[in-house]
C-alpha cells in the first residue's frame, strides 16, 4: 500500500497527511527566507506510523529546495532536527540561553 501524499494547506499554514478522515499535520509560518516549524500533531489513531517524521522530512526538503532557513519551535521538530545533522546548516538557532536542550549546544 502506498503512503498518502503530504498536502501543503497554504490557507491554514500546515503540511497535512490525511488517512481515513484523520489528519496529521505540521503547522508552519513562512517568511521570505524562513520556514518556522510551529507545531506537530498526530491523532492517536494515526500514531506509530512515522507520520510526524515524514512531515519533518518534507519541511526540511522544502527548505533545502527553496533556500529557506528553518526555525523550529515545536519540541518534536527540534528533536527531529537534532537527530538529523544533515540539515543543521538550515537551522536558525536562537540567540540567548540554550537551556539543557542538546540541539542548541
Amino acid at each position: 500500500m502506498s503512503e498518502p501524499p503530504i498536502r501543503d494547506n497554504v490557507e491554514t499554514g500546515r503540511f497535512e497527511i490525511e488517512i481515513d478522515g484523520a489528519v496529521a499535520f505540521l503547522e508552519y509560518t513562512r517568511g521570505p527566507a524562513v520556514l518556522a516549524l510551529v507545531h506537530t500533531e498526530v491523532p492517536p489513531e494515526l500514531g506509530g506510523r512515522g507520520l510526524a517524521s515524514r512531515l519533518a522530512t518534507h519541511a526540511a526538503a522544502l527548505a533545502t529546495e527553496e533556500g529557506l532557513r528553518l526555525e523550529p519551535t515545536c519540541p518534536f521538530q527540534i528533536g527531529w532536527l537534532d537527530r538529523h545533522p544533515e540539515f543543521s546548516e538550515l537551522v536558525n538557532k536562537p540567540t540567548g540561553s540554550a537551556g539543557d536542550d542538546p540541539f542548541w549546544l
